[in-house]
């Protein structure tokens, strides 16, 4: 599509909106619950073109930043036991833990190195075989398949030296949580993309059965994402609550059976802490018993006793939709990207990141 058509499928879309929304009966709060979408409607100026009975509020959708400090400190304290080597997606290397950072534990001298893809980690373990190699492993759906896939073939080819750190997170579990959350009373979701091309869209309809609240899985250009929003309406004025996919270019119900498969066989579901929302039962990936040997909190036992969120961050609130960056005291002053206090502010995901980017 030219500039000029998107420019005017814009115009419309966002005139649909607001014609719309003056049959609403009261103002609706709408989620999204994935960092991509955060950044996009922040990029695009999204909340500008919406009528003021539309409120649009950013959930936990950054995996960098629902990963909780302990997670961090971990890590940290692994990199310092004898012939360990730490590999990571490079978001995670200036978040912020208790007491350092994995990039400031680098440059004193740890083996932690930034890998692309958990195959670069386990490629790693094979080039050092008197080491021992750790991937950090965060995501949801969308990366964990890929991490499940390189520990089958790390246990096929007898690979004894590479563990993986599992904090991957699901997706149902904190959607039903924050609807349990009476203060957010949210109507809807915008559902997120890249993860529903993994579980498709039927994994929603615990949800909308339960909760009668739509959730339409968006895909990420301002065009989708009002496309999205303008639906949520139809179903919220209808009093209807069911699973929609935007995105239909990506996004199958049925999503992609193959990757599920694997999750499967490799992981477990777990009760899981979030930064900001704390514990939710099921809402966690872990190894189960055929593939433990290849759990770093199995094989490296670290006291995080110490872990604890800094002083004066409302990362946590703004994660659950309950504060907004600039209501935070940091924001923009004593924490900025250059200098990040929260992992909401380091993340190229992260509500803090988007908003100063794109809304100061």
């Amino acid at each position: 599509m030219n500039p000029q058509n998107e420019r005017s499928g814009i115009t419309k879309l966002a005139g649909l909106i607001k014609t719309e929304a003056r049959g609403l009966k009261k103002k609706i709060n709408i989620m999204e619950i994935c960092g991509t979408h955060t950044m996009a409607i922040s990029r695009f100026g999204l909340r500008s073109m919406l009528p003021g009975r539309i409120n649009l509020i950013s959930g936990p959708g950054c995996p960098v930043c629902v990963t909780p400090i302990k997670e961090i400190d971990r890590a940290i304290e692994t990199a310092g036991v004898d012939n360990v080597i730490i590999t990571t997606f490079g978001d995670m290397m200036r978040v912020p833990g208790t007491r350092s950072s994995l990039a400031a534990e680098k440059a004193k001298g740890k083996d932690i190195r930034i890998v692309y893809s958990p195959v670069d980690a386990l490629d790693t373990a094979k080039k050092n075989p008197d080491k021992n190699v750790v991937f950090m492993g965060i995501g949801f759906e969308t990366t964990s398949p890929l991490i499940a896939v390189t520990v089958k073939q790390a246990k096929a080819e007898k690979i004894k030296n590479f563990f993986v750190q599992a904090a991957f997170k699901t997706i149902i579990p904190p959607m039903e949580a924050l609807l349990n959350d009476k203060d957010l009373n949210l109507h809807g979701f915008i559902a997120p993309g890249h993860v529903s091309a993994i579980t498709g869209g039927k994994v929603y309809e615990y949800i909308t059965h339960k909760y009668g609240v739509p959730c339409v899985i968006s895909g990420f250009e301002a065009m989708d994402i009002l496309k999205t929003i303008l639906m949520i309406i139809n179903q919220v004025k209808a009093g209807e609550g069911k699973v929609e996919i935007q995105y239909t270019r990506a996004v199958k119900y049925e999503g992609n059976l193959t990757a599920q498969a694997v999750l499967k066989e490799v992981f477990e579901e777990v009760g899981s802490n979030w930064r900001g929302i704390g514990g939710i039962p099921m809402s966690g990936l872990d190894f189960n018993g055929d593939y433990s040997e290849f759990s770093a909190k199995n094989k490296f036992r670290i006291d995080i006793s110490y872990s604890k969120e800094p002083k004066g961050c409302l990362c946590g609130e703004v994660l659950k939709g309950a504060a907004k960056p600039d209501e935070c005291g940091l924001f923009g002053k004593d924490c900025t990207p250059e200098n990040p206090i929260g992992a909401c502010m380091v993340s190229s995901e992260g509500t803090c990141a988007a908003y100063y980017k794109y809304e100061r």
